[in-house]
């Protein structure tokens, strides 16, 4: 039914202009005079040109789209060459261009385009989006329209020309500092080697003064008679658990940034770091540490949108991954009575809980969130409100305190 009605559509238009035709002929047959015939022949290569380019085959035009930026990061400018190429020079007077996105973009931009064609066979303009959204956008095609000099005549073409578009978080380049440096945790091998692993013998070797009596191995003495000693990994601990709050907020963009940024720092310092997100789509990373994994995590947050429904204090209760947590970074916009009792009934095996709480510049603090940073820090917890122009020193706003 759709089919017909655009058919009927198309036809009104050439049906129109062919009655004007008819009209203007049978008023210059019985008026006569040079007036009438003028007009006559002046409605003649209009209809031609209508004629023609109603049977102009417009779906063989091509459009190309070369991507000129290579990496897109929240809020920056997206950039992209169009070509419009046709194989013949018939002359066009009119092209609308209209850029078809998904439905992630369409309420922040909407590109169209006019311009005269002529008998050129390519046409090129740049396509720019200010401000894009962080996320996976598509760039689905193109629709091209052209029409005659009054309109009579329209021809629409919609050519599919899908495109992805991953538009990163903001990354901020920060100081890391370990959160916490502990003996025999973790399995992430610290650059500076100063102590011993004891749960992981790696052999045996002749006693020597000093060494530690646990550290004898009895078997060996046992059958040679001779004291040998266990050699063990040297090994520091640079253990950390990544936690993001995913509660719909007018900070969460903030809120994936430092994620994002912490998450970088993280890795380019060599450490290891445990990664958890609990939304409608959970992602749980025990280990991340080298640049792929990152890319995981960094992929997720391009991706990942405010949808926890349920309360995170109730999510993190039913999670099994925080058991084993030891040094817990908890990345909020806001902190609750509710989440600092739960977090300490899952986390059974926890020694440090650190919080960063996402403020907008200027933000002054409540007195009932003071309040509130007074009862987790009673509870061995450390909350820190940070700003978006502060996030590069975040580490050392820990350290500091």
């Amino acid at each position: 039914m759709m089919q017909w009605l655009k058919r009927l559509k198309k036809l009104k238009g050439f049906t129109g202009i062919l009655f004007l035709l008819i009209v203007a002929f049978v008023y210059a047959m019985f008026q006569g005079g040079f007036v009438s015939w003028f007009l006559f022949y002046l409605v003649v290569p209009l209809f031609i040109y209508s004629f023609l380019l109603f049977l102009y085959p417009l779906s063989k035009v091509e459009v190309e789209r070369t991507i000129e930026t290579r990496k897109v990061y929240s809020g920056g400018k997206f950039s992209a060459i169009v070509r419009v190429k046709r194989n013949n020079r018939f002359p066009l007077m009119y092209i609308k261009y209209k850029e078809n996105v998904s439905s992630t973009l369409e309420p922040t931009t909407s590109w169209k385009r006019l311009a005269f064609w002529g008998m050129k066979k390519e046409l090129t303009w740049t396509f720019e989006i200010e401000h894009i959204p962080r996320g996976e956008h598509v760039l689905e095609g193109s629709t091209i329209q052209v029409s005659d000099l009054f309109g009579w005549i329209q021809k629409e073409t919609v050519i599919s020309n899908q495109k992805i578009i991953l538009v990163f978080p903001n990354l901020t380049e920060m100081v890391y500092i370990p959160i916490e440096t502990r003996y025999d945790q973790g399995a992430a091998v610290s650059r500076i080697q100063t102590m011993k692993d004891t749960s992981m013998a790696t052999g045996v070797r002749s006693y020597q003064p000093g060494d530690r009596v646990s550290w004898i191995h009895w078997k060996s003495f046992a059958r040679t008679q001779t004291l040998k000693t266990k050699e063990f990994e040297d090994r520091q601990s640079q253990d950390l658990f990544v936690l993001i709050d995913r509660t719909p907020s007018n900070l969460f963009e903030e809120v994936v940034d430092l994620s994002a940024s912490i998450m970088q720092a993280v890795v380019r310092h060599q450490a290891s770091s445990a990664f958890l997100s609990l939304g409608e789509n959970r992602l749980f990373l025990p280990s991340v540490q080298t640049e792929e994994q990152l890319q995981r995590v960094l992929y997720h947050l391009t991706k990942v949108q405010a949808d926890l429904t349920k309360p995170v204090e109730q999510v993190v209760l039913l999670d099994g991954a925080l058991a084993q947590a030891t040094s817990l970074l908890y990345i909020t916009s806001r902190l609750t009575q509710e989440w600092i009792d739960s977090i300490q009934k899952t986390a059974g095996n926890l020694r440090v809980c650190t919080c960063f709480v996402v403020k907008q510049k200027n933000e002054k603090s409540l007195k009932e969130e003071i309040s509130l940073y007074r009862y987790a820090r009673s509870r061995g917890i450390q909350v820190h409100n940070i700003t978006k122009d502060r996030f590069a020193q975040a580490f050392l706003e820990v350290k500091r305190s």
